[in-house]
């Protein structure tokens, strides 16, 4: 192939161009995934192509082509690639930088240039501070993140939803100098592989550079590696080897917070301003948040908060999983395979709540619970363990109420007994206290009713 074509440079490359040849390293692999829509079942893979410059490009491959090309792909490996057909990208779902993206077919060409070793550009990171994960939830892009390793759990069997199939999960915890912590998801040959040689060498607090992980909102903040995530263990890059100093010489003793919606909004002030809905705006559409989490803000009062819920859990001092109580003494975490004798109380609280046009109830986890109801779940359970006429649990609960907050939520569904629910989620909690910005939305609002009559 290379002798009877010119090879062109990736950054050449259009829509528009008729034959060309390209010579690539396979620098990611994704794997071979199913899908079915109303024309049937069919697979698909992607691989992400680097030129000797470092250009890169994502090619995507359907039924006969990636059953065909599955296989001829190799990580790291070389191939003159010809006979493809690109279009503009889809910057939903565009993991490159490249405004075009490839499309192989089975009648497209993939020779291995055997004799030359593979030319991989140096891996760049752009990392994100745990902290100022926020902004990422729930968004297309992809982050790079960097941590010290604070705790590796076991692996864990998950059934997927799509396939009935199950595949194997490991949760670590990474911290950084923002003194937050967030639990980084690795799934399939991650979670065996890197996973368990993170696990073997927990106990140092290795040094992980994690590149192209999904942001979520899975309790607070969670991140999730994707097939095409790479995890490097004490990478020579300097922000590891800064992360590293800095651990050593004061991070080791410095206590550490996970991270929540909550406390990673440092606009929680502004953003409680957008998106300003009534409680009936949600209650009144069933549908919200079917596909997807809808998020809103809501300025509410808390009606009520039943004492004798399951106010809280009892959570590992290390991950925040659940624990339970041991045969013989402390709490036993099955993420983190390991006996504690103490425990901490994390809150998963109900609440009623209204506003002018009705009410409903919102489900609030740790620090946004912290922030309604004022002191900690700890410190709730103290409360309730106390004895006397004035009960001063009920009362603590009873000073929360009736007091206004603007919420920053989620909406999304959840099925019970076969039953589709609407869920609300509190995601931030802010005090009403820039009364110019809320006397600007009732300004708003009186012009609106002026307009409509």
């Amino acid at each position: 192939m290379a002798m009877t074509r010119r090879v062109r440079p990736l950054v050449s490359l259009n829509p528009y161009m008729g034959s060309w040849t390209i010579k690539v390293s396979v620098t990611s692999k994704g794997a071979l995934r199913t899908y079915r829509n109303a024309r049937g079942e069919g697979c698909v893979f992607n691989v992400e192509l680097t030129d000797e410059d470092g250009t890169q490009i994502q090619a995507t491959m359907f039924n006969d082509a990636a059953r065909k090309f599955y296989e001829k792909f190799v990580m790291g490996k070389v191939y003159y690639v010809s006979k493809g057909s690109l279009k503009v990208a889809n910057k939903q779902f565009k993991t490159v930088q490249n405004d075009y993206e490839m499309t192989l077919n089975e009648n497209s060409e993939v020779e291995e240039v055997a004799s030359e070793a593979s030319f991989v550009p140096e891996t760049k990171f752009n990392f994100v501070p745990i902290d100022q994960l926020g902004p990422h939830v729930n968004k297309s892009d992809l982050v790079d993140v960097v941590g010290i390793v604070k705790n590796v759990s076991s692996t864990m069997s998950i059934r997927r939803k799509s396939n009935n199939e199950t595949v194997p999960k490991r949760d670590i915890t990474i911290a950084d100098e923002s003194k937050k912590t967030v639990v980084v998801s690795l799934w399939g040959d991650l979670a065996t592989n890197i996973g368990q040689e993170l696990l073997d060498i927990a106990d140092k607090s290795p040094v992980v550079a994690i590149k192209s992980v999904k942001v979520g909102d899975f309790q607070g903040v969670s991140l999730s590696a994707i097939s095409k995530s790479l995890v490097l263990i004490d990478p020579e890059v300097p922000e590891a080897q800064k992360l590293r100093c800095w651990y050593d010489s004061e991070g080791k003793d410095t206590a550490m917070a996970a991270l929540s919606a909550g406390s990673i909004n440092s606009n929680a002030g502004r953003s409680v301003y957008s998106d300003r809905v009534l409680l009936s705006h949600i209650t009144s559409n069933p549908s919200l948040g079917a596909e997807k989490p809808a998020f809103f803000s809501i300025r509410v009062c808390i009606n009520s908060i039943k004492p004798d819920q399951a106010m809280w859990y009892r959570a590992c001092k290390t991950c925040n999983k659940k624990v339970t109580e041991s045969i013989d003494a402390g709490y036993w975490c099955e993420s983190c395979q390991k006996n504690d004798q103490e425990c901490n109380l994390r809150y998963i609280m109900i609440a009623r709540v209204t506003d002018k046009s009705g009410e409903t109830y919102i489900s609030a986890f740790n620090e946004e619970a912290e922030r309604l109801i004022g002191c900690s779940a700890d410190e709730l359970g103290n409360l309730r363990s106390q004895e006397g006429e004035e009960n001063p649990y009920q009362t603590k609960l009873k000073r929360a109420a009736w007091k206004s907050h603007l919420l920053r939520v989620s909406v999304s569904q959840n099925e019970y007994n076969n039953e589709k629910r609407q869920r609300i989620t509190v995601r931030a909690v802010v005090p009403v206290d820039d009364f110019a910005a809320e006397s600007k939305i009732l300004l708003e609002d009186i012009s609106k009713m002026v307009a409509a009559h």
